[in-house]
């Protein structure tokens, strides 16, 4: 089926209510249709991470100020208009963080870094995967990973490019560092044919093979600690094989747009522009059902640098209690993030699917860090959105156990969108008030 010439578009302009066009089940075969019919229930979770976490006096609540009708701190005043739909969770902590340089290594998997003899470094898989497993099964992507192009993410040692998530294997995956590679990613469709495309899967799938049986004739071969490097290697490759599986399916099906004209974002943005455009474009992601489950590592000096502070994030992160500068600068930054989620929910409270709920409604979106204030490894701050997951919104929630586990939160969300996992890292049970 020939498509019409879209051409350059102005991308989610519009305040208004963003109503997609029908897609018409008759035209579409395949996993195109299997998607078609699990969107009008489809759910999506959003995971937005700031590794150098927030401003202990102007970003939390009182914590004597508890439940609905609670005061709204400076930092977070900008979501005065979405307070109904969005609650605080105060008191989690991850255990196991020793680490206040890692605010985004163990955000989402609250593994023991230590928990391996013999190893410096040890993760798990993280909530977002754990996620994609079960919503990515109808979607062209199972789940996709964003970050930045800034050169200071917190993080045991990774750099630009990584991600908050992270493989069965405790694997880091990699990631989209900018709104142009996102967009070509959702948008663009191949330009080699269908045949072209088949045959490169095939000759990957020819390199796996080879790849494979050489991993089978070594494996007599190697001692025991070798044997479960190469298993790890061994799940890597069938993970791909899935992966390439997938693909397959999808070939010949034409990606779709949204409603809204769009146009490739600059290569350039940085800092606040880019983190405004990112949301914009998992608006998009969203309301074509590309996917499910998206995760953002939201950049960090670049975003200080477009709200022209010239502290760097990490120095912003060692703030003074005394009002020094590099506190008043912390909670600009703050604000700025909470101005840009307020902007974010407007679009997805407008954007409507078929069914006639708001993308706000299918989703939960958490915004947070591994890292509390000054580095505090305590308290870390959560502030969790939507309607997707079912929760009690609009509250202030202090949880009465001060190293209460931030893996309740992750348990509590996977439960909340109908993932019935009894446990998830160190959780020792749901967060009570949220469930509704």
């Amino acid at each position: 089926m020939n498509l019409p010439n879209i051409g350059r578009r102005r991308f989610l302009g519009s305040s208004l209510a963003m109503i997609p066009l029908p897609f018409l089940e008759s035209l579409m075969a395949g996993p195109a249709a299997k998607s078609l019919k699990a969107t009008s229930e489809a759910k999506r979770m959003v995971f937005l991470g700031t590794g150098f976490g927030m401003t202990k006096s102007s970003w939390f609540p009182d914590m004597d100020d508890v439940g609905r009708g609670y005061a709204l701190p400076a930092g977070l005043a900008p979501l005065e208009r979405h307070k109904e739909g969005f609650s605080i969770i105060q008191n989690l902590t991850h255990q196991y963080s020793r680490n206040g340089h890692a605010g985004s290594t163990f955000w989402l998997t609250g593994a023991n870094q230590y928990a391996v003899a013999g190893k410096s470094f040890h993760n798990t898989i993280s909530v977002d995967q754990v996620a994609a497993r079960h919503f990515g099964k109808h979607t062209r992507f199972t789940s996709l990973e964003f970050s930045s192009r800034d050169s200071n993410h917190p993080g045991a040692g990774h750099g630009p490019g990584l991600s908050l998530a992270w493989d069965e294997q405790g694997k880091p995956l990699s990631s989209l560092n900018s709104p142009n590679t996102v967009f070509h990613k959702l948008f663009s469709n191949p330009k080699i044919s269908v045949q072209e495309q088949q045959q490169l899967l095939i000759e990957r799938r020819s390199i796996l093979d080879t790849v494979y049986a050489d991993a089978k004739s070594m494996a007599t071969k190697i001692n025991h600690s070798d044997k479960e490097k190469l298993m790890e290697y061994v799940q890597s490759i069938r993970d791909i094989e899935v992966q390439i599986a997938k693909e397959d399916s999808w070939i010949g099906v034409p990606k779709k747009f949204p409603s809204e004209e769009i146009e490739e974002p600059s290569a350039s943005l940085q800092g606040k522009d880019e983190i405004r455009i990112m949301y914009d474009l998992m608006v998009a992601a969203m309301q074509v059902d590309a996917t499910r489950v998206m995760s953002y590592r939201l950049p960090a000096d670049a975003f200080l640098r477009s709200l022209k502070i010239s502290h760097t994030s990490h120095a912003v992160s060692h703030y003074s209690e005394h009002n020094d500068e590099r506190k008043i600068s912390s909670e600009v930054k703050d604000k700025a993030h909470s101005e840009l989620l307020a902007e974010f929910f407007d679009k997805l409270k407008n954007t409507k699917e078929a069914n006639g709920k708001s993308l706000f409604d299918s989703s939960v979106i958490t915004f947070g860090s591994n890292l509390s204030s000054n580095h505090n490894l305590y308290n870390c701050p959560s502030l969790v959105a939507g309607g997707g997951a079912n929760f009690a919104q609009g509250q202030n929630i202090v949880m009465k156990e001060e190293d209460t586990p931030l893996c309740n939160l992750w348990l509590s969300l996977l439960n909340g969108m109908g993932i019935h996992d009894e446990q998830f890292g160190d959780s020792t049970g749901v967060i009570e008030p949220l469930m509704g």
